[in-house]
């Protein structure tokens, strides 16, 4: 066993339940969801062993694709669900449609036609969190807030898409006040969405730089890589052109 490894997982969750005690929430109210991206098969089989993790998110399709073999062709199968959180190219939805759980960066309906399309060929259906753009940075990808009414009525007409809430990247700035502002908007969108009749009980928002601010505006889920893995052997940039300050633009 990594000791290291452990450490970090169990220092990172007394910090998040540190977080929810200080913003007056249960922590039994907000998961933790480790982001593995470049962290190799060998890492992920012995947070599943060793820790009993078996969610696991990745920000690129080929990540989900080849770890998942890497890890079917071992003699015990570790049972691992991918969650899809990074930015889905469209011809691109087939591999998510047959090896994902989750995807939490639907953002637009040509991607809810791609994937209803490609799960009923696979005979499946996977949780969606809707991704809403709430930074002002124009990098940023998610759907436009004025628009998420509508596209979750849309959404309706696609039963392989079981919609279970929210997604947000803030802003990537120092100014708490700005981030924190971001995570309030996704959690006012949520309950406009409620009051209109849509039950969207999950909130996916925070990362290893920023979770305390989501918790204290309601996440009920962080995404959380560094924290737990450690240094990647690839910068922010390789994900998020950018990010270049290192504030925490990666979970």
């Amino acid at each position: 066993m990594d000791a290291t490894l452990r450490a970090r997982w169990e220092r990172l969750r007394e910090r998040v339940d540190d977080a929810c005690r200080a913003a007056g929430r249960d922590p039994d109210e907000v998961n933790v969801l480790p982001v593995s991206k470049t962290f190799g098969p060998d890492v992920i089989r012995q947070a599943a062993e060793d820790l009993g993790l078996h969610r696991f998110g990745e920000n690129k399709v080929q990540e989900i694709r080849d770890k998942a073999m890497a890890l079917a062709g071992r003699e015990a199968d570790p049972g691992i669900d991918w969650v899809m959180i990074g930015n889905l190219q469209t011809n691109k939805a087939g591999v998510v449609a047959r090896l994902a759980s989750e995807l939490q960066s639907l953002d637009r309906p040509k991607l809810a036609v791609a994937l209803d399309r490609h799960l009923r060929a696979e005979n499946r259906a996977i949780d969606v969190l809707v991704q809403v753009k709430t930074s002002p940075e124009p990098s940023k990808y998610g759907l436009d807030p004025e628009r998420l009414l509508a596209f979750l009525d849309e959404l309706a007409d696609y039963p392989t898409l079981r919609v279970r809430g929210l997604m947000t990247l803030a802003i990537n700035t120092s100014d708490a006040d700005a981030v924190r502002g971001c995570f309030r908007r996704l959690r006012r969108l949520r309950d406009d969405a409620a009051a209109h009749g849509h039950d969207l009980p999950r909130l996916s928002m925070g990362m290893s730089g920023d979770f305390p601010l989501a918790i204290a505006e309601g996440a009920t889920e962080v995404r959380i890589g560094t924290a737990i893995f450690g240094a990647r052997p690839y910068p922010d940039s390789y994900y998020w052109p950018e990010v270049s300050d290192g504030r925490g633009g990666a979970p």
